[in-house]
């Protein structure tokens, strides 16, 4: 797993965590106050597209079984983002007249109960949301940490294998070394054998001169 993608999957999960509160809370104002909330969402919407673009670039740079589950991931993103540009336009267009307003106030409490009841069934939307921001966090950890196993294991092998050839070329070093020496104690011997052979002549050819000699001074007499 890459660092770099956990770190912008983190910004993302807190960014639309807070998008979506800050989508409850939209839907709860009016006049320049909503108008400046849906701002705020949109700019945040901007950014929250930049993240998945760069996770998007990041996870096309890894690994392709860490790629294809980074991948998932990110398509449950654009999802939820979907989801909010979504919200984001049902609460510009749900713009009430002056009417409505008058209607409302006159409802009292049946309109203050369906407003407050809709306010909990957003709140635990968000709360749902960031749940499962969470858990997606708690995947992606999860999977670093067998994606780091993995290497690790794959790292002993590269480093047993290292050694495994160190060894075979210290014994070749040693195997020519040896050949070397036996090449040195061979080339000795052979002038040893030359010199012998000299030195065999030499004697032989005294020999014989003296024989000579001996047979001469016999016969002569």
């Amino acid at each position: 797993m890459s660092e770099v993608f956990d770190a912008y999957e983190r910004q993302y999960c807190e960014l639309s965590a807070n998008l979506s509160k800050k989508c409850t809370s939209a839907s709860l104002l009016d006049g320049e106050q909503k108008k400046q909330k849906v701002s705020e969402i949109k700019a945040g919407l901007d950014e929250a597209e930049s993240l998945i673009r760069k996770m998007d670039l990041e996870a096309r740079s890894l690994q392709p079984n860490v790629k294809a589950v980074l991948l998932a991931k990110l398509r449950e993103y654009k999802s939820d983002v979907n989801n909010l540009k979504a919200e984001v336009k049902r609460i510009t267009s749900t713009n009430l007249n002056q009417a409505a307003r008058d209607e409302l106030l006159e409802s009292g409490m049946a309109d203050a109960l369906t407003v407050s009841a809709d306010q909990r069934a957003r709140l635990l939307m968000s709360t749902e949301r960031v749940n499962k921001s969470s858990d997606r966090v708690r995947e992606s950890r999860k999977t670093m940490l067998e994606t780091e196993e993995l290497g690790v294991s794959i790292l002993q092998d590269l480093h047993q294998q290292r050694q495994s050839l160190l060894h075979a070329h210290n014994t070749l070093h040693g195997v020519d070394d040896n050949i070397s020496r036996s090449k040195k104690i061979l080339t000795n011997m052979s002038r040893r054998l030359s010199r012998n052979k000299w030195l065999i002549g030499s004697i032989i050819a005294v020999l014989l001169v003296a024989i000579a000699l001996i047979l001469y001074f016999k016969l002569s007499k």
